[in-house]
């Protein structure tokens, strides 16, 4: 295992941000971290990282405890926090340069390497320019350029595309998915389409505790399975009628003759709704089934 997180607390005067959680990241698999603001999500990562200090509970980074050995956990890390330090004043070839420089990189293999990111990360335009100057999309690739600098085993991202438009996020969705072939890969995410798109595992935290750890194909099995149809009548209707339907769990009123049924995925309920619809001369108008979504696993698991 790459990063072990074992029973993990961190608490700030009567606050416990991380509440016992342990959970682990493999090599060569991307793990989703997730959870609403507050979970403790960012805590964990920069715990991981070596930031600062757990209360209690250990981390361990390719075999090295965080708090025994810190240099040695830094140097097989790269780390993009939430929000990206970057020196605005410093040119971006200088910047990478400098950064390599701390960690123990120097002559020609500095310089080879500070091109092949560039290249790497599509800043060849931008790489003269001042930080400062370049737009958000940009600034984050020189994170994760300086990230993956020293060629690090694990990557630990904490929210990457925050605040980039839809060709950036592609981009950098790609770019993770080439760095995490060989590597862990750990990234913190509100966007549940990067987490069907990029992870492998999820792991999901909410005030503090995790509450489930799963391939994201098995996500769905951790809750109770549904599915909902969504219905569209000419009119309103009586929804106790459609309550009334066997298999039919619950009926959410839309507006505008529009309703939700959430239904046992065991039943199929379109023939008794049909039926139902012409004894009551009710003109359906439109019908849709949809499974669980990430989105509504996610809601009622942080709710």
């Amino acid at each position: 295992m790459s990063v072990i997180v074992n029973d993990l607390v961190k608490t700030y005067g009567s606050q416990q941000a991380v509440n016992h959680i342990s959970f682990q990241a493999k090599k060569g698999e991307i793990t989703g971290f997730l959870g609403p603001n507050g979970a403790g999500k960012s805590t964990t990562m920069k715990i991981a990282t070596g930031y600062i200090p757990p209360s209690s509970g250990t981390v361990q980074v390719a075999g090295f405890d965080v708090v025994d050995h810190p240099l040695e956990v830094k140097a097989r890390v790269g780390y993009l926090p939430e929000h990206n330090p970057l020196y605005l004043d410093m040119y971006v070839h200088e910047f990478l340069e400098f950064t390599g420089s701390l960690h123990g990189m120097k002559g020609s293999a500095l310089n080879n390497r500070v091109k092949e990111m560039i290249g790497l990360t599509g800043l060849s335009v931008e790489q003269n320019k001042k930080i400062g100057a370049l737009s958000k999309g940009y600034r984050q690739r020189v994170g994760l350029a300086q990230a993956m600098l020293h060629d690090p085993e694990v990557f630990i991202l904490d929210e990457p595309t925050t605040g980039l438009d839809p060709n950036q996020i592609q981009e950098i969705r790609a770019l993770i998915r080439s760095i995490a072939k060989e590597k862990t890969l750990i990234f913190s995410t509100h966007i549940m389409q990067e987490v069907q798109a990029l992870c492998d595992k999820v792991v999901i935290i909410n005030n503090g505790k995790i509450v489930a750890d799963s391939p994201v194909s098995e996500l769905k099995n951790i809750i109770k399975a549904e599915t909902v149809i969504y219905l569209e009548f000419s009119h309103e209707v009586d929804q106790t009628q459609l309550a009334a339907i066997a298999g039919v769990v619950a009926v959410e009123t839309l507006g505008g003759g529009k309703y939700a049924l959430v239904t046992d995925p065991q039943v199929d309920v379109r023939g008794q709704m049909f039926k139902i619809a012409t004894d009551k001369n009710w003109t359906l108008i439109g019908l849709r089934t949809e499974e669980r979504s990430l989105e509504s696993i996610f809601k009622e698991l942080t709710k």
